[in-house]
């Protein structure tokens, strides 16, 4: 590790691992490969539109397929059950504590606040942790911090108020012809990405950098910040959220906070996750060049350790305990596979 850098695993405190397969499951899973692959040892999908994600983290957790910590609130708690009292509220989340074995929870605008009240307190008797939808509403989002929710969503990713932070990047950084995202990711979901995409911008009209310097505030206040992808680029997309904190004022080691020690606070893993001490799970991230110098060296991610097992940033080749090559993933061809011998080439990224 002479000259390296290293950090605890990243934490995507709000996941969506949207391209999985649902009803069959596939053992090559790319998004999870992917997010692997930049550093992110765990991640919390806080809506999964169906109960499949709980499938995947037990083919994770047997170690039967590679991939991140796939932690999950399930299917979104709507305002379609129209909860009446606590004890309604209590039926619902009843089952995703028994069956589905989960403690988070999405509360997806259930209704009125009331309604949203007795959500945080069914939630509290049953020690599970609530997290919300922003929905561009800034009442709404207040009386989430007031009543008691465990968490409110949303990210800089996707922001709202202004144009989509993802934009600037596809602006600015070469996504399309990014050697390691072809590695992880089909072509054709890269190509329905970056080509002919519907907005242009310009850098005045972006919204993230003023967002980012509010949540600077608020993560010098005390407050708890975390970093979350959307699923907008798998694995890539992380590290451009990572650089938007940056360019609102925080410190790369604020950011790096943010990214590990806080989001294994906001997904209820502390005890587990977060940091490098004795006692916590082998989740690394071993950078060449200090993101502590330049954030934007989070992409620099030489090797990374899961549960204890250390494998190839570039690759995901696994070099300890044992040495052995990932399994050819379905969508390779000459166009995906780095050249032997050849580094790969990250592409231009032009910093805001």
């Amino acid at each position: 590790m002479s000259g390296k850098t290293i950090s605890p695993g990243f934490i995507d405190t709000h996941a969506h691992w949207i391209e999985i397969r649902r009803g069959i499951l596939d053992t090559q899973n790319w998004s999870f490969l992917a997010n692997l692959a930049y550093g992110v040892t765990a991640g919390l999908d806080v809506q999964t539109f169906s109960n499949d994600m709980f499938a995947y983290q037990d083919l994770v957790d047997s170690g039967d397929i590679i991939g991140l910590r796939a932690f999950s609130t399930g299917p979104g708690v709507f305002s379609d059950n129209n909860f009446q009292s606590t004890e309604d509220v209590k039926g619902v989340l009843t089952k995703y504590r028994k069956y589905y074995g989960t403690r988070n929870i999405k509360s997806y605008v259930v209704g009125n606040r009331k309604q949203r009240q007795y959500m945080v307190q069914a939630a509290k008797e049953l020690e599970m942790m609530p997290t919300t939808e922003g929905a561009l509403d800034l009442k709404l989002n207040l009386t989430h911090v007031i009543d008691g929710f465990h968490g409110n969503e949303h990210t800089l990713i996707v922001n709202y108020g202004g144009p989509f932070g993802e934009d600037y990047w596809f602006e600015n950084s070469e996504v399309h012809d990014n050697a390691k995202l072809n590695h992880f990711m089909p072509h054709r979901v890269i190509d329905q990405r970056t080509k002919r995409r519907p907005g242009w911008f310009r850098k005045d009209e972006y919204e993230f950098p003023k967002l980012a310097a509010q949540m600077t505030k608020l993560v010098r206040a005390g407050g708890l910040v975390g970093v979350g992808s959307h699923g907008e680029m798998q694995g890539m997309g992380y590290h451009w959220e990572l650089w938007m904190f940056a360019s609102g004022g925080m410190t790369p080691l604020e950011v790096l906070r943010c990214a590990t020690v806080n989001g294994s606070k906001i997904i209820g893993r502390p005890e587990d996750l977060g940091s490098i001490e004795p006692g916590k799970l082998a989740d690394l991230v071993i950078f060449d060049k200090s993101p502590l110098d330049d954030i934007h060296n989070s992409n620099t991610i030489h090797w990374v350790m899961k549960n204890g097992e250390l494998f190839e940033g570039d690759t995901l080749n696994e070099v300890w305990p044992e040495q052995k090559k990932l399994e050819p993933l379905w969508f390779w061809n000459s166009y995906d596979v780095p050249k032997a011998g050849e580094p790969l080439n990250y592409g231009k990224t032009v910093q805001p």
